[in-house]
């Protein structure tokens, strides 16, 4: 893309140079054809002339494309040419375009002798004009060019990143499939021979969220199915089981009527991996001691779920970097869970998520808006 960037000023440049240069003798050959016309008006108007009459007429005559207004002494006008035949209807016209002419250009003087002399002026002709702005339409053109394969230049990388990341996700979900039917069959003996053990069931949670996370990998790349979801019976699971695997120096507050039902239309499994990702990333910036608060408001068409934690905070300048693929603060970490959060949220749900609020020391607030 630099190398089209640089060919596109080189282009450019080169282009305006040589128009330029163009302008330049067209300009000087279009003065020394109005002077021409201007010494066969002179040369008409002697008394004595004995010149060729038709010759110095069709010398005149040949001017068709530079527009031009003869005056006498005091800038009157005495005729024009090659000016809209629309406009010049209107008295006021002609004086404008006098006016305009005699603020760029010195007139050609025709000294009719006796003292008496009259004045041509004249502006670029319209080729002349197109001339002068041709290049920067020429560099536009190639701009938007560039422009055109820097989008389908990102946007097949984009594709091809997709794909890689659907074919490692299925490929993902192929291998966990295997052990994880496999310990579902061991906690079903576990559950017939130890029916008394509650640890069974702690295990039985575990392979239960493996079998979803599995599932989840396994969709990638497919459409979610929506259904009428209550948001919050969503929230309170996925916390309820993120809590008993947690430091007990970690709090979870509710700032919402968790007997309420909201009902939006989410995908249940996806939402839920955004929420406990959300949480895993909060409980990783308070270092296992601190507090989280899940907080659900509402607009007329919007309810806002915000996720706020006591941890060490977000820097400003990454307040957006932390959505990125690949970009992560951890030593160990792809840095692909916020990025796939964004992706369900923004994709799937067609909401927003970003970062409200956040201050080094004290702790981040991230905001989820959906559409109700």
């Amino acid at each position: 893309m630099l190398f089209l960037f640089l060919f596109a000023i080189l282009t450019g440049s080169g282009s305006l140079i040589y128009t330029r240069y163009l302008v330049n003798i067209l300009k000087e050959e279009e003065r020394k054809k109005v002077e021409l016309w201007a010494e066969a008006t002179r040369l008409i108007t002697l008394p004595d002339s004995v010149q060729n009459i038709e010759f110095l007429y069709s010398i005149i005559e040949n001017n068709n494309t530079i527009p031009v207004i003869l005056t006498d002494e005091a800038d009157s006008i005495i005729s024009s040419g090659n000016f809209d035949s629309m406009h010049i209807r209107d008295p006021g016209y002609l004086k404008s375009q006098l006016e305009k002419i005699k603020k760029k250009r010195v007139p050609i003087v025709i000294d009719l002798g006796e003292g008496y002399r009259n004045q041509i002026y004249y502006k670029d002709s319209i080729i002349l004009t197109q001339l002068n702005y041709y290049p920067y339409v020429q560099m536009g053109i190639i701009v938007l060019f560039i422009l055109v394969a820097f989008l389908a230049f990102r946007s097949s990388r984009k594709a091809e990143n997709n794909q890689v990341w659907v074919s490692m996700s299925k490929e993902t979900a192929h291998q966990l499939g295997t052990p994880t039917s496999s310990l579902a069959g061991w906690v079903e003996i576990l559950n017939h021979k130890y029916p008394e053990m509650s640890l069974t069931r702690e295990i039985a949670l575990d392979v239960e969220r493996l079998e979803k996370i599995t599932e989840r990998f396994s969709r990638i790349g497919a459409k979610p199915a929506m259904s009428d979801e209550n948001i919050v019976v969503i929230i309170l699971r996925t916390i309820d089981y993120i809590k008993s695997r947690t430091s007990s120096k970690v709090s979870f507050n509710f700032d919402f009527d968790t007997s309420k039902a909201i009902i939006l239309p989410l995908n249940a499994a996806l939402f839920e991996w955004v929420v406990e990702n959300i949480s895993k990333n909060a409980i990783d910036a308070m270092e296992g001691i601190g507090r989280i608060t899940y907080r659900i408001s509402e607009t007329e068409k919007t309810l806002l779920v915000d996720i706020t934690d006591t941890g060490k905070g977000i820097p400003k300048r990454a307040f957006k970097k932390i959505f990125n693929p690949g970009y992560t603060t951890k030593q160990r970490g792809w840095g692909l869970g916020l990025s796939l959060t964004k992706r369900i949220i923004e994709e799937f749900h067609k909401g927003r998520i970003y970062v409200k609020h956040s201050e080094i020391g004290k702790g981040s607030s991230i905001r989820i808006a959906l559409n109700k």
